[in-house]
């Protein structure tokens, strides 16, 4: 398979999947707004979303996928099942247990992750209310991370890629026919995200029985596989999911902050997550696989190869997505949720909190890239060194920053973090000589400034003034987005070809 075919697939699928995030959040910003209700429902879905990107598709998929490669290319399919069926069984019994234990101990949990809410009972109460539906989505997506895995490892990247388009057609459907008939409207998108977890989940288990893989329930604590996935699991939920530990510090040094706070950080973090989705995850989806097919079969040659061909990939359209996102913002939050209760002021605020993202846009997306660099050879130690301290490095930034810039300082926090944590993790591969550098990097890194400058100039001429995009209604602001964008797009990829860029050149194939 061509691991650059594979990329567009994954990446169109995800399009899909955010296309529909933003109608899913234009629907909500329209209804709800940035208030009380809102507010409460993101802290609530904020804590089992953060456990599945913790314990799913973090600190075990990197774990679980390159044990599952190691058994297949190494043994036989038999013995990749044996492994599938214990893994799941452990899986499952162990997310009922935490699903239960957070269903139960949601007020506390709520306390925890936003303590301002405990001066507003009307506010607390409806959060708790809240995590109480939303939780078993953890249980849901855990189990889909595990099917995504062996799908992925399978080369079965499509399906995957498509599930969470199912989340965003729940909310938006129970958003818009459901909530008026809930005496709180907001209880709707709670009960979105349980349906939607169960339908994804319904959705890839098809896929799993053509290949032969639908897991059984067999309970073996003691199989050495699943004790190796466990070994490596315990420090791989700091090594990977920094972020999102950040993410959650953050909603509490938000809840202090102005209502409607963690609300603008959310907006923009859905916009920030557009680029990271498509191009972070997407790659990191794709390569993980393949490093864990090179490492199992000691080709160290091809395995560095394959990490540099991410890394050039992953500056060739990150880049122009963070300088986008910084130029263009007031455009993309207004067209996409200036309507009904989004008021002008939530535009700014959240303009605000998205330009400070943008700064370390492309640091979070390198993460995603290098990571898999270490946990395909099952090194854990490094990244786990590198999470702890940029973990402290964020919070020193947030005291730092938030007096000062308020919530968009808590954004720069994560953003300057992710930078700092991409720079120790590049560091890493090379001291531990598992990536080498191929040649061309000084001309590539020239001709992508000259492409971003010219791309940067023709955005700002365009846009044009703010506060023209707060009084054009919807279909002009889509039009004028539209061309905005379009004419970014070809100066820079128009750039690029003068340059001598040509997309063939990025064609590879997967490890077999």
């Amino acid at each position: 398979m061509n691991l650059l075919k594979a990329l567009a697939t994954v990446s169109g699928m995800t399009l899909l999947s955010r296309i529909l995030g933003f109608v899913r959040d234009f629907v909500i910003a329209r209804i709800f707004g940035a208030g009380m209700m809102t507010d409460a429902f993101f802290v609530a879905f904020k804590l089992p979303n953060l456990l599945r990107r913790l314990f799913a598709e973090g600190a075990f998929s990197q774990a679980f996928v390159p044990i599952l490669g190691e058994t297949k290319n190494r043994h036989s399919e038999d013995d990749a099942k044996h492994l599938i069926d214990r893994v799941a069984t452990m899986l499952f019994l162990v997310l009922l247990v935490v699903t239960l234990i957070g269903m139960a101990g949601a007020p506390l949990l709520v306390y925890l992750s936003a303590p301002g809410f405990s001066t507003d009972p009307n506010k607390f109460d409806l959060t708790v209310q809240l995590t109480r539906i939303t939780f078993p989505y953890i249980l849901f997506m855990s189990l889909v991370a595990l099917s995504g895995g062996i799908l992925n490892t399978w080369n079965r990247f499509a399906v995957p890629a498509f599930t969470p388009v199912l989340l965003n057609v729940s909310m938006i459907a129970l958003s818009l026919f459901a909530a008026p008939y809930f005496q709180q409207p907001v209880l709707a998108l709670a009960w979105a995200v349980f349906l939607g977890g169960l339908l994804q989940l319904a959705f890839q288990l098809p896929s799993l029985k053509r290949i032969g893989m639908l897991p059984r329930f067999v309970f073996d604590w003691h199989d050495e596989g699943v004790r190796r996935i466990l070994r490596l699991m315990a420090p791989a939920v700091l090594g990977v999911s920094v972020s999102q530990v950040s993410l959650l510090i953050n909603t509490i040094f938000a809840s202090f902050l102005d209502t409607g706070s963690v609300s603008w950080l959310y907006y923009a973090d859905r916009l920030m997550e557009f680029p990271a989705g498509m191009l972070g995850a997407a790659l990191g989806t794709i390569l993980l696989p393949s490093l864990a097919k090179y490492h199992a079969n000691d080709n160290y040659d091809e395995y560095s190869k394959l990490l540099d061909w991410g890394l050039r990939l992953t500056l060739l359209l990150a880049a122009p997505a963070a300088l986008a996102l910084a130029i263009i913002a007031v455009p993309l939050i207004a067209t996409l949720f200036h309507h009904g209760a989004f008021t002008s002021h939530d535009v700014f605020m959240t303009r605000n909190a998205l330009v400070a993202y943008s700064v370390g846009l492309l640091g979070m997306i390198l993460v995603k890239v290098l990571a898999p660099g270490f946990y395909a050879r099952q090194n854990i130690r490094t990244p786990v060194k590198i999470g702890i301290l940029t973990l402290c490095i964020t919070q020193a930034l947030n005291l730092a920053l938030i007096g000062w810039l308020q919530h968009a300082g808590l954004a720069l926090s994560i953003g300057l973090a992710a930078c700092i944590n991409a720079t120790l993790l590049y560091r890493g591969l090379r001291r531990h000589g598992i990536y080498s550098p191929q040649p061309g990097w000084m001309s590539f890194t020239l001709k992508l400034i000259v492409a971003l400058a010219a791309m940067g100039v023709v955005l700002w001429l365009t846009a044009g003034d703010p506060a023209d995009w707060l009084r054009w209604h919807l279909s002009e602001r889509l039009l004028r987005l539209g061309l905005v964008v379009g004419l970014g797009a070809i100066t820079y990829f128009v750039t690029l070809a003068i340059a001598g860029f040509r997309f063939k050149d990025f064609k590879r194939k997967a490890a077999v």
